[in-house]
C-alpha cells in the first residue's frame, strides 16, 4: 500500500511539473540580447506565425497555444522575449487577437522556438 502511494504521488508530482514546461508566461526585455525570443508584431493576421491572446491570469496560459501571460518580473516567465521593430530581425511574427478561441499557430515549423 505504502509503495502504491508513493508511486502516485510521484506520478503526480511529474504530470504538475510537466505541465508547466509549456506554459507561455512571457517576459517583454527591454534589450534584444536577454531574449530567449525575438518577435514582431504584424497588423495583419495573414502575416502571422502566431496568433496570440493576451490572458489576464497565468493559470490561464498553458501549453503552447498562443495563449500568453505577460509577467511583471523576469524570473517569473517560462520565455523572455523582445519585440522588433523590424520583420527581418524577428525568430517569430504574431498578431494580437481580442478572442481566445483565434489563438493558434499558423506555422507550426517555428513552434519549437516556444516551448
Amino acid at each position: 500500500m505504502k509503495k502504491l502511494f508513493t508511486i502516485t504521488f510521484l506520478f503526480l508530482g511529474f504530470m504538475f511539473i510537466a505541465s508547466g514546461l509549456f506554459a507561455q508566461k512571457v517576459y517583454s526585455c527591454e534589450y534584444k540580447s536577454d531574449a530567449d525570443v525575438k518577435v514582431y508584431v504584424s497588423t495583419y493576421k495573414s502575416d502571422a506565425d502566431l496568433v496570440v491572446y493576451k490572458c489576464s491570469y497565468s493559470s490561464d496560459a498553458s501549453g503552447n497555444k498562443g495563449l500568453w501571460y505577460f509577467c511583471d518580473y523576469k524570473s517569473d516567465a517560462d520565455k523572455k522575449i523582445y519585440f522588433c521593430d523590424y520583420k527581418s530581425d524577428a525568430d517569430i511574427v504574431i498578431y494580437f487577437s481580442d478572442y481566445k478561441s483565434d489563438a493558434e499557430w499558423r506555422n507550426t515549423s517555428k513552434q519549437h522556438l516556444m516551448y
